[in-house]
C-alpha cells in the first residue's frame, strides 16, 4: 500500500456547511437544486430524446479553508466516485459550467465573480483518455501516422515539451515573451511535476505518466481557480501512480488551484481526499459528504445498496473472497499447452542513436544481448513494466508497426519481414501480419474514425484499414450479428435490458407467458422470440461510433479486435475507461464467447453458438496497469525494467487468475503491492 492511499480510517469528523454559514464564506462553485440537459428542453422532448442530467443536483465548493468547527483551518478535498465513466465526466462538465442548467440561477460561481473570471477561464477540465484529448499535442499530433512515434527522425511538427508548455506548437508561430509572473508559474509547475529532464523531448515520445504530468502543468499555466481531473489514476503503474498522487496531494494542500478528481471504485480513494460524491450509471447522485461518514454508513447500513456497493468496492479495491474470477476461472487453473510460435524475438535491441529504449541487457543463458521472448499459440501472456520501460515499443514490434522490425531478429508466424536467401523463404508483409492480429488500445481509439456506424466499426476487423471496404463473408456477418446481440444492452442507446437472460430465468417464467415445459423448450421459445430476424439490429447501422459514451466506444474497439478470431489478440489497456460491469462482461466473453457456463446461454442449449471465445490456436497478449483489467486466463508474464537500469526483465508464470492472487501482482512488480 503506497503513501496516502488507503481505506479511510477514523481520523476526524467532517461537518457540512449549513446554508446560513455558506453565505458568510465565499463559494467557488455553488449549485442548488439544479437539473442539467445536454440541450435546452423543448416541449416535444421525452426522457429518452433529451434525458435530464443529475436531477435536483446540489453541490458547493468553498474558496477558503474551513474557518469554523472541528475542521477549522483545514480544507475540503472532493472526488467523484462512480463505476460509470459517463457519470464521472458529465458531473465534472457540469461543475465546469457545461450543459444547460435549469433554472439558470441554480448554478453560480460567486467567488469567481470577485476576481472577474468566467467559469470557462477560471475552471479547467483535464481528461485522461482518447475522447477528451489524452495526447498533450491534441490535434497537432494527430496528423502523424502511428509508427512515426517510434522513429528517431525529428519533423518540424515534432515540437518539444517546452514548446507545448509555452504555446509554441504551430509552424511559423509568432514569438511571444513570457511575463515574469508566467515564468514563475512555469518554473514552479516544471519543478512540482518533475518535468525538467523532459523539456527537450518531443511530446509524441512521452509515456503515459509523463503525458499526464505535462497536461496538468499546461493547465496550471492558465492559472485556474479550479482544476477538474477526470480519471488521473487510470492506467498508471504502481510507481508512477504513487508519484502522481504525491504531486496532486501537494497541489491540493496549496489550494491553488482547488482540485476535484474523478475516481473508479477499483482505484480506491486517496487518503487525503476528505469528501466524496457517489453516483451511478443513471446520472444520479446517490450520496455525498464526508468520506469518513460515507464509508462508516456503508459498513453499518443496508439502505441504498448501489451506493454502498460502490463505497465498499472503493474501500477494499483489491480484496476478494470469491473462488472464481469475474471471467469464471477457478483460483487454480493450469495454462493451455503451448503450440507453434506466433512471434519470436531472438535478441532484440531497439536504439535511437546512442539511446537504447528496449533490450539494453544480457539475459541469462542467452548468447546474444537484447530481449529473447517467444509467444506461442495457446499462450495467454501479460506484459508489464513502469511507464517508459518500453512496453509500447515491444508491442510495436509484435504488430510490426516499428520501422526497425525489418532489421531486427524477429519472426512473425514463422517468417521474417525480409526474405531469407539461405532458405528461399519469402518475407511476410505488413498486411499479412496485421490481418492475423486483433489489436485494441487507447492509441487506436485516438485515431479511429468516429463517423463510422457501430456495425461498420466492428466490420473493419476484416479490412486493411478502418475506412477501407471490409472483406465480409456469410460467416463474418453471422459473427457481427452475434456479437451485437450479445452486447445490445451496452451499445444500443435505446436498449434497457440485456438481450441474453439465463436459462433459469427463461425456464421459470409464469405459465401464462410461455407454454414451455422443459428447459430446451424454454430456450427455443426465447430464441424464436428474439433471434428470428435482423430487424432488432438496425440500431447498429444507424448509431454513429462518435455518439457512444466513452466506455461503449472502448467496448466496440475491443469487440473489433476479437470478432474475426485472429491468430493473435493484443489488448493494450483495452479495458481502461470501461465501466466496471461492461468490462466484466467483456472479459467473460473474451474467454468463453457465447458458451459462458456462468450464464448457460440459450444459444448453447440449442447448439446455435457462433462465437466460442479464445481457442487453443490463438495467442493473447495483454498490457495493463490494473490487476482488475487482466483477463483471468493470463498465465505467463514478463515485466520490463525501468529504462536505463540495465537490469534484465523478470519473467514468470501464474498458477491461476491474477484477480484472485494478490501475491501474484506483487511478484510481477517485485514489491508487496
Amino acid at each position: 500500500m503506497w503513501r496516502r492511499w488507503a481505506a479511510p480510517q477514523c481520523q476526524r469528523r467532517l461537518i457540512h456547511t449549513s446554508p446560513t454559514s455558506g453565505q458568510r464564506f465565499p463559494k467557488v462553485i455553488d449549485i442548488e437544486d439544479a437539473t442539467c440537459y445536454r440541450r435546452h428542453p423543448a416541449p416535444d422532448d421525452t426522457p429518452e430524446s433529451n434525458p435530464p442530467l443529475f436531477l435536483n443536483l446540489s453541490f458547493r465548493l468553498y474558496k477558503d479553508k474551513v474557518p469554523y468547527g472541528r475542521l477549522a483551518g483545514q480544507e475540503e478535498h472532493w472526488a467523484i466516485l462512480s463505476p460509470s465513466s459517463l457519470a464521472r465526466t458529465t458531473l465534472l462538465q457540469i461543475l465546469g459550467g457545461q450543459h444547460i442548467c435549469i433554472p439558470p440561477t441554480a448554478r453560480s460561481y460567486p467567488a469567481l465573480s470577485e476576481i472577474s473570471k468566467s467559469p470557462q477561464h477560471a475552471i479547467r477540465y483535464v481528461g485522461f483518455d482518447a475522447e477528451r484529448g489524452s495526447s498533450v499535442g491534441g490535434s497537432n499530433v494527430r496528423g502523424a501516422y502511428l509508427s512515426a512515434r517510434y522513429e528517431s527522425r525529428r519533423e518540424e511538427t515534432d515540437y518539444s515539451l517546452m514548446d507545448y508548455l509555452t504555446g509554441h506548437t504551430e509552424l511559423n508561430a509568432l514569438e511571444h515573451v513570457l511575463s515574469q509572473s508566467d515564468k514563475a508559474i512555469l518554473d514552479e509547475a516544471i519543478q512540482k511535476l518533475d518535468l525538467q529532464s523532459l523539456l527537450t523531448m518531443p511530446v509524441a515520445n512521452l509515456s503515459n505518466g509523463q503525458t499526464r504530468r505535462a497536461r496538468i502543468a499546461k493547465a496550471l499555466m492558465a492559472r485556474p481557480e479550479v482544476l477538474l481531473l477526470d480519471g488521473p489514476y487510470m492506467g498508471l503503474d504502481p510507481n508512477t501512480l504513487s508519484k502522481l498522487d504525491t504531486v496532486l496531494y501537494d497541489l491540493a494542500e496549496r489550494q491553488s488551484p482547488r482540485l476535484v478528481l474523478s475516481l473508479r471504485p477499483e482505484d480506491g480513494v486517496p487518503d487525503w481526499i476528505t469528501h466524496l460524491v457517489v453516483t451511478d450509471d443513471t446520472l444520479q447522485v446517490l450520496q455525498q459528504g464526508s468520506k469518513h461518514n460515507l464509508f462508516e454508513k456503508s459498513t453499518n447500513s443496508t439502505s441504498n445498496r448501489t451506493s454502498h456497493q460502490i463505497l465498499r468496492a472503493a474501500s477494499q479495491p483489491h480484496s476478494t473472497t470469491t473462488t472464481l474470477s469475474k471471467d469464471a476461472f477457478p483460483r487454480t487453473s493450469p495454462p493451455s499447452p503451448p503450440g507453434e510460435p506466433l512471434v519470436e524475438l531472438s535478441g532484440v535491441k531497439v536504439s535511437y542513436g546512442s539511446k537504447t529504449v528496449l533490450g539494453d541487457w544480457q539475459q541469462p543463458e542467452q548468447s546474444t544481448p537484447g530481449l529473447h521472448w517467444t509467444l506461442h499459440r495457446g499462450q495467454r501472456a501479460g506484459i508489464f513494466g513502469p511507464n517508459g520501460s518500453g512496453k509500447t515499443t515491444l508491442l510495436s514490434l509484435l504488430t510490426s508497426d516499428h520501422p526497425q522490425t525489418y532489421a531486427l531478429p524477429i519472426k512473425h508466424f514463422g517468417r521474417s519481414r525480409l526474405p531469407d536467401p539461405s532458405s528461399n523463404e519469402p518475407g511476410i508483409s505488413l498486411f499479412d501480419i496485421q490481418r492475423r492480429i486483433g489489436h485494441s488500445s487507447p492509441e487506436i481509439h485516438a485515431f479511429f474514425p468516429k463517423n463510422l456506424s457501430i456495425r461498420r466499426a466492428i466490420e473493419s476487423a476484416w479490412s486493411d484499414a478502418p475506412l477501407a471496404k471490409p472483406h465480409l463473408t456469410a460467416d463474418a456477418d453471422r459473427r457481427v450479428d452475434a456479437i451485437l446481440r450479445w452486447f445490445a444492452a451496452d451499445l444500443n442507446p435505446s436498449h434497457s435490458e440485456n438481450l441474453i437472460p439465463t436459462l433459469e430465468a427463461t425456464y421459470h417464467k409464469p405459465t401464462h407467458q410461455t407454454k414451455s415445459t422443459t428447459r430446451l423448450e424454454a430456450a427455443q421459445t426465447y430464441h424464436d422470440d428474439n433471434f428470428h430476424s435482423d430487424a432488432d439490429l438496425l440500431w447498429a447501422d444507424s448509431t454513429p461510433f462518435r455518439t457512444l459514451p466513452f466506455s461503449s466506444q472502448r467496448l466496440v474497439l475491443f469487440l473489433r479486435s476479437i470478432v474475426h478470431s485472429p491468430d493473435l489478440v493484443i489488448l493494450d489497456e483495452a479495458f481502461s475507461g470501461m465501466d466496471e460491469d461492461v468490462r466484466d462482461k467483456a472479459l467473460l466473453f473474451l474467454s468463453h464467447g457465447e458458451t459462458i457456463k456462468a450464464v448457460e446461454s440459450v444459444l448453447q442449449r440449442l447448439g446455435k453458438v457462433t462465437l466460442m471465445g479464445l481457442n487453443e490456436r490463438q495467442g493473447l497478449v495483454v498490457i495493463s496497469h490494473s490487476k482488475d483489467d487482466v483477463p483471468g486466463c493470463v498465465r505467463e508474464w514478463i515485466c520490463l525494467p525501468e529504462p536505463g537500469e540495465g537490469r534484465t526483465p523478470r519473467m514468470g508464470r501464474l498458477k491461476g487468475p491474477l484477480e484472485l492472487m494478490r501475491e501474484g501482482w506483487g511478484e510481477i512488480w517485485g514489491s508487496g503491492v
